[in-house]
């Protein structure tokens, strides 16, 4: 069965963005980059929220926005084609190789893990996650732990959780100082 991973660039206080919607805290150096990239080729399909679907909307029309360096393009190759599904009460369309969501968020990702095919099942965006968390629909988080302390904002963990219990699988440090903390819900 495919596994359900959650996974955020995170504030060490424990946020995805800043209390004036601010991120650039978390725009990857070159090795961070690496890592996405490379995490990414594991996804078989990304699960999200209308916020962070639309922030990444970027990198649909990158190639002809600016010049985009050897990373950039790897990921533009991978990124795109990827299927996404996308959760939205107030979207009307998407593009790309993107679609909106036609069920709960339990059933799109029971059919998820039926359909044939390769790759975990991708959540982004907190408050999509924050409910998957709540029906036990994650199996794996990864936190890449920025180091800045924002204050507030949008939380990466929802602060009514109930207790779930992790084993750690994997730490890394990266040479800008960010974190990666990969945690497996154990049931």
């Amino acid at each position: 069965m495919r596994s359900v991973t959650y996974s955020m660039n995170v504030s060490l206080d424990g946020y995805i963005v800043g209390p004036d919607g601010d991120f650039n805290w978390s725009e990857p150096l070159p090795d961070v980059f690496r890592y996405w990239i490379d995490d990414i080729r594991q996804v078989g399909v990304h699960v999200m929220g209308r916020r962070l679907y639309e922030t990444m909307l970027y990198w649909e029309t990158a190639e002809q926005e600016t010049t985009p360096d050897e990373a950039e393009l790897e990921w533009i190759g991978l990124w795109n084609p990827l299927p996404k599904v996308v959760f939205s009460t107030t979207l009307s369309s998407v593009q790309g190789a993107a679609r909106l969501a036609s069920g709960s968020l339990a059933e799109e990702i029971e059919r998820l893990r039926a359909e044939p095919g390769e790759g975990e099942i991708a959540i982004g965006g907190a408050t999509l996650a924050a409910q998957a968390a709540e029906l036990g629909l994650i199996d794996e988080y990864r936190t890449m732990v920025c180091p800045v302390l924002v204050g507030g904002g949008i939380p990466f963990f929802p602060r009514d959780e109930r207790r779930v219990d992790l084993e750690l699988v994997e730490t890394r440090t990266f040479s800008s100082g960010v974190v990666l903390l990969r945690h497996r819900v154990t049931r």
